[in-house]
């Protein structure tokens, strides 16, 4: 009787805890963040971020009122103690009636893996410190695109914060500021304390085109507050590039910036698809900002151009994931190519629900594709841990109310483990040969 008597709680609180999660109800939207003004003397540092320039080194970037300002970072591994300095670049640039401030580009290195480091930007004002990436697996990834400026963002960059990782992926959409520049100094202080501590590696969004015609080209404002490793890769555009991260390769590609074959991004692409050692780098990630994968109403069919162009190179060279933004709401596919699962496909991650002030993406197509695992209109963020050469954890943090809650979690195996490289070895090198 009392075993009866278990065995029905039991039974209820499972039915219970299924109800909860089937009916669970969003949160409302939260409203633009507003910021207070917070002098500070013209050569204190404001907007720190950091990003991997190159094997072994750092790319720090900050901003000054001080035209004068040099260029400099002092950093060692002990507190107010630099061993170390290295003289970087500036630049700065005008919008309409803006002027920005004096953008510093200074590159750190060659730093140890996996070792905390100590820095100051300028000369004078605050310590930062850093934490270098590890040399080798495992290695922990933060995922979100579409940030913005609201209380959801706020309450995403905590969740992320809490999270143990080592370098932070954004496929685009980052400041919404929209031709607003100020917009674009707020989140670079929004963003600073996460930003100033791990390395943020990010490609554009169709919110920093930012061009008018005749008076402003696009990207103005994004290439100059947030270079990355474009050259350093071989790559003649700051709208695209790759780098490596332990055993990772990751190439962040531009939706709005030519991509055709005969465009210089497709060009770049297979050169440096060429250079890749899947003995070296066995995972081989991609993100960009317009999904390719996308059950959702939103911006249905905007990545098929894209995707008609690429798709084919990148499957031959046995890509394990494509991260992508754009679309309020997360999705999941199975591993996919030309439109059907495929076991040498790659799984499609569609993140954009980093708290825009757009809002969410309720609408969705029924019945739901067959490639389509997972879905949800929720804000949240991805967490990728990439734990040896053959297994890699992929779990998606929705926002619930202040909580991060994990509502999508699934464990992935690399293609070079499936055996799916060795077989298209020579698929690949047909398409790398081509003219």
């Amino acid at each position: 009787m009392e075993l009866m008597k278990l065995i029905t709680v039991t039974v209820s609180l499972f039915i219970s805890v299924t109800v909860i999660t089937a009916d669970y109800v969003r949160p409302q939207p939260r409203k633009t963040l507003h910021f207070q003004l917070n002098p500070k003397p013209s050569f204190y540092p404001r907007q720190v971020h950091i990003s991997l320039a190159g094997d072994e080194s750092m790319r720090v970037t900050w901003v000054t009122d001080d035209d004068s300002s040099p260029s400099v970072v002092e950093y060692g591994t002990l507190p107010g103690r630099y061993s170390s300095v290295a003289q970087g670049e500036s630049i700065s640039y005008n919008y309409l009636f803006y002027s920005s401030g004096k953008i510093h580009h200074t590159v750190i290195g060659p730093l140890e893996h996996d070792t905390v480091y100590f820095y100051r930007c300028g000369g004078q004002g605050p310590e930062f410190q850093l934490k270098t990436p590890p040399a080798q697996f495992p290695v922990t990834f933060a995922v979100v695109g579409d940030l913005g400026q609201t209380g959801w963002t706020k309450s995403t960059l905590d969740h992320i914060d809490q999270c143990k990782y080592d370098v932070h992926l954004l496929p685009g959409d980052l400041s919404y500021a929209d031709y607003m520049q100020h917009r674009w100094d707020t989140f670079g202080e929004l963003v600073q304390p996460l930003a100033s501590a791990k390395p943020w590696m990010v490609t554009e969004g169709n919110h920093e085109q930012e061009n008018i015609p005749l008076l402003k080209d696009g990207f103005e404002s994004y290439n100059a507050r947030w270079k990355m490793p474009f050259e350093e890769s071989g790559s003649s555009s700051n709208l695209y590039y790759s780098f490596e991260v332990a055993g990772v390769h990751i190439i962040m590609l531009g939706s709005y910036t030519d991509y055709d074959e005969q465009s210089d991004q497709f060009s770049w692409l297979k050169a440096d698809l060429s250079k890749v050692d899947r003995t070296k780098t066995p995972w081989l990630l991609v993100l960009f900002h317009v999904p390719w994968y996308n059950s959702n109403k939103a911006h249905k069919g905007e990545g098929d151009g894209m995707m008609a162009a690429m798709e084919s190179l990148l499957y031959a060279a046995s890509v394990d994931m494509v991260l992508a933004g754009h679309v309020h709401a997360y999705e999941r596919s199975k591993r996919v190519n030309n439109g059907r699962p495929d076991p040498c496909g790659a799984v499609h991650i569609t993140i954009g629900d980093g708290g825009n002030r757009e809002g969410l993406a309720h609408g969705y197509i029924n019945p739901q594709p067959e490639w389509s695992v997972f879905r949800e209109a929720s804000f949240g963020h991805g967490e990728l841990k990439i734990v040896n050469s053959t297994h890699a954890f992929w779990s998606w943090h929705r926002n619930d109310d202040d909580e991060p809650v994990r509502s999508d979690q699934v464990w992935i195996t690399s293609l070079v483990n499936s055996g799916c490289v060795s077989e298209k070895k020579n698929e690949l090198r047909d398409i790398l040969m081509a003219p």
